[in-house]
């Protein structure tokens, strides 16, 4: 499989992107190149090797979801830059 310069105005259109023809010829040379290491990657012999989501051991390291309780609204308040009836008050955003 190879990537034409079809292929990338294609693309580059989709995205709505305005790229010259040295562009154009630039990111099809290199999307081949990424394709061609990625045929490489297929000769591997993988038999026997487990799927894996990562290459190191992962586990979650969160603490337990414990409820508690929660500060005072006063000390929630005390370092909000403008509060208006126990609620932070931000600019509007929309008209």
């Amino acid at each position: 499989m190879s990537i034409t310069n079809k292929d990338v105005q294609h693309v580059a259109k989709l995205a709505r992107l305005n790229l010259s023809t040295e562009e154009e010829q630039m990111f099809t040379e290199q999307l081949n190149a990424i394709l061609q290491y990625a045929e490489k990657l297929n000769e591997l012999d993988t038999d026997g090797v487990e799927p894996t989501t990562h290459v190191l051991p992962v586990s979650n390291v969160m603490r337990e979801d414990v409820e508690r309780e929660s500060l005072p609204i006063e000390k929630v308040m005390a370092n909000a830059p403008d509060e208006e009836d126990g609620q932070f008050k931000v600019p509007a955003v929309l008209e």
